[in-house]
């Protein structure tokens, strides 16, 4: 008796590996070592699962923005951006930056208020999300000087979806100071 035995293709996978995306993430810290800040929560996101680089631009030195607008007296913030080239979630990448911000003390007293890191999901490719929990891109980065500066510099072509291009948001910005 000739018994052969054939193999089976596999199934597929029910959760199939999601492409790889850009997200754009603004990084600031306004306490104590706002360099060190910076870096280590750089350092972290390189680690985070899914992730397969991770770029920050240069820091730049910026006012606080409260919700009544600019107040140059509180502490001044070092800001960054990084570009992470990941394959989370865009929801899961950015409860991993709220847990990246706890992980360096970041305590959520007042909107707005100082703090330690503050890290937001500026842009996640071309996805949009007007969900009250995920906002991308980001409702104000159009607005951000300290965004949209650091972001140029790493990707000169870069582009806010629904804004436009990085570099002509740059431009109208500083026309209007």
């Amino acid at each position: 008796m000739d018994v052969r035995l054939t193999h089976l293709p596999e199934p597929p996978d029910p959760r199939p590996g999601r492409d790889p995306q850009v997200a754009v993430v603004a990084m600031g810290s306004n306490e104590g070592d706002r360099g060190e800040m910076l870096h280590a929560a750089a350092e972290r996101l390189r680690r985070l699962p899914l992730v397969a680089d991770v770029v920050m631009s240069e820091p730049i030195e910026s006012i606080a923005v409260k919700p009544d607008g600019p107040d140059p007296d509180a502490p001044r913030y070092l800001n960054a951006v990084a570009l992470v080239t990941t394959r989370l979630a865009p929801q899961v990448l950015l409860g991993m930056l709220h847990a990246v911000e706890e992980e360096q003390g970041r305590v959520r007293l007042e909107r707005w208020g100082d703090r330690t890191l503050d890290l937001d999901l500026i842009a996640y490719g071309d996805f949009r999300s007007d969900e009250e929990h995920l906002m991308v891109p980001h409702p104000r980065a159009a607005e951000r000087l300290f965004v949209l500066e650091p972001w140029l510099s790493l990707d000169p072509d870069a582009v806010l979806p629904g804004a436009g291009r990085v570099d002509e948001l740059v431009r109208r910005l500083k026309a209007q100071q």
